[in-house]
């Protein structure tokens, strides 16, 4: 059964959601796992995701000086591209259906508003890298972990996205993979797109979105002619 509903902009996570970087992630964590003793790549592995690197390294590694905790967030995110970027091929790449949506997205003519942005818990220097990686052009809006004070599962970073793309968070559907986001998109009063490409769909569910599909494939986003963008879920 397909659905189609309107939104004035989609707001998308990045990590899990337009690309797969697991294999860059675990390898980073491995690597850090050799400086901090103690660190259970695979218990982090199911909690870390969606969260900002900061807070990461603040919980699982014990950092707490901020200038310590900068450098390594950059450390840990260039270990990600490096990781996955192993044998001389791209570990970085667009999941299914993320390929015809931005195609879809990229207005044949001006309209009055930006319809989509990327809010993302990674720094902008490794969004960048990594959206380079997987072969998506960033949107106009984009929104990374230096450019909150809170990340998710608070609502800054999609309440931002809303407010740069100059519409009311409440009509606009956030596409997200991990609890903490569907958390962050629910906190902002927008309608939340849960993905099932990096955890259970139990877990998906606790978190509340109002809609659930195995990824992007299932899902078509085209520009309104009178500007905003609409979606058609397929469950």
């Amino acid at each position: 059964m397909a659905q189609t509903h309107h939104f004035d902009a989609i707001l998308f996570d990045m990590d899990g959601t337009l690309v797969d970087s697991t294999a860059g992630v675990v390898g980073a964590w491995q690597l850090f796992a050799e400086t901090y003793a103690g660190i259970n790549v695979e218990e982090i592995l199911s909690s870390a995701h969606g969260v900002r690197t900061v807070e990461n390294l603040r919980n699982h590694c014990g950092i707490t000086d901020t200038v310590e905790l900068e450098r390594e967030a950059e450390r840990f995110e260039a270990a990600i591209v490096s990781s996955a970027n192993k044998d001389g091929r791209s570990g970085i790449v667009k999941l299914p259906g993320v390929d015809a949506i931005m195609k879809d997205l990229q207005p044949g003519a001006k309209v009055p508003k930006p319809v989509w942005a990327i809010c993302t818990s990674a720094t902008r220097s490794y969004a960048k890298a990594a959206l380079s990686a997987a072969g998506i052009v960033p949107p106009d809006i984009f929104v990374a972990s230096e450019d909150v004070t809170q990340g998710k599962p608070a609502p800054d970073p999609y309440l931002l996205g809303a407010e740069k793309c100059g519409v009311d968070p409440t009509r606009c559907l956030v596409v997200e993979d991990a609890p903490a986001g569907i958390r962050s998109g629910k906190a902002a009063g927008a309608k939340v797109l849960g993905l099932l490409t990096t955890h259970t769909k139990d877990q998906v569910d606790d978190a509340s979105p109002d809609f659930v599909v195995k990824n992007l494939s299932s899902v078509t986003m085209k520009i309104s002619p009178d500007g905003g963008v609409d979606v058609t879920i397929s469950t």
